[in-house]
């Protein structure tokens, strides 16, 4: 093992016959956000279990902060917080009495409590609702609360597990925004996501995991190097001209590299940038309009569907790595 903030080597856990880690090797560097990625039952959310020591592991050794999970699991637990798929707070008691339980339930004195609560309400712009219910809040200022009770003992390391599940676009970006601050002030986050756009804009380094194994590591430049060449993709005006424009489109991809429809706009890899000007005349006479034609960059999206062979699921997640026959299967 190394001094690395978070590190894990071969981490195995099953559930009965489901071999949610297969082996899971990672290292975190302090002072930065770790990408975990994966599809449904990928083994993100074991993942994150075992970190925090809410699960053993079957087999293979994690350091966090440099103590051992399993030797040391009250160790780890005094460094990390954790903010779950779903917003944990009570709903029947207010913000502000939220994050002073917790401090309470740490061992706080009174007037610390309060104090830390009333810091915290500030910080995440919950201060105008913190004597209200928390049952009247959005789902967005539920999250930004739930962040903030994972912050209350001033953890050095956060696991923030799928933490913008069901927001919406604006309070999603907000949330970004928090997670940013943290990270400049020395806060080593982990984050799963299945929003590849959200894990382009935070982390630093990713791992990509399916079937409880490392299929792809580093940084979001290097696997987007790692899929080669540019996007090609169009999204014919009219939604009958879709299986006419992937035709098209496929005759510019070399090898393996074949034509994805999300049933409005066709992409495929290419290597040649002079596609671009002969799609545009094969669409021509073939008499399609199109919205967008365009030649970029491959996304995060593109190193997911290359890897993995399927795109990201954004759905949420039922019960994600759970043991068999109790939900769906990890």
């Amino acid at each position: 093992m190394t001094n690395a903030a978070i590190e894990a080597e071969g981490l195995v856990r099953t559930f009965g016959k489901v071999r949610a880690l297969d082996g899971i090797d990672l290292v975190a560097r302090e002072g930065t956000v770790f990408g975990l990625l994966g599809p449904n039952g990928a083994g993100k959310t074991t993942a994150i279990r075992v970190l925090s020591t809410l699960l053993r592991p079957d087999a293979g050794r994690a350091v966090v902060g440099g103590y051992d999970v399993v030797r040391d699991p009250e160790r780890v637990r005094g460094l990390i917080g954790l903010t779950g798929q779903y917003a944990a707070v009570d709903e029947l008691l207010s913000g502000q009495d939220n994050l002073f339980m917790i401090g309470r339930l740490l061992g706080w004195r009174k007037s610390d409590a309060k104090a830390r609560a009333t810091e915290l309400l500030e910080a995440f712009d919950l201060t105008d609702a913190a004597t209200k219910y928390v049952k009247s809040y959005s789902g967005g200022m539920r999250r930004r609360l739930d962040l903030a009770a994972s912050l209350v003992g001033r953890p050095r390391f956060l696991y923030l597990d799928e933490p913008t599940t069901g927001l919406d676009p604006r309070s999603r970006i907000e949330l970004w925004g928090m997670i940013r601050n943290l990270v400049a002030e020395g806060t080593t986050v982990l984050l799963t996501t299945q929003y590849l756009e959200e894990a382009d804009r935070l982390a630093d380094e990713i791992v990509v995991i399916d079937h409880g194994r490392v299929i792809a590591a580093g940084t979001p430049q290097q696997l987007k190097m790692r899929v080669g060449g540019q996007v090609l993709q169009a999204q014919p005006a009219d939604a009958a001209d879709l299986a006419a424009t992937e035709e098209i489109l496929a005759s510019f991809g070399e090898g393996e590299n074949t034509p994805y429809s999300d049933g409005q706009l066709v992409s495929i890899r290419i290597n040649d940038r002079s596609a671009l000007g002969q799609a545009v005349r094969r669409l021509d006479e073939a008499g399609i309009v199109v919205d967008d034609l365009s030649l970029r960059r491959p996304s995060l999206d593109e190193v997911f569907l290359a890897v993995t062979g399927h795109v990201a699921e954004e759905d949420v997640l039922e019960g994600e790595d759970a043991p068999e026959g109790e939900r769906r299967s990890a």
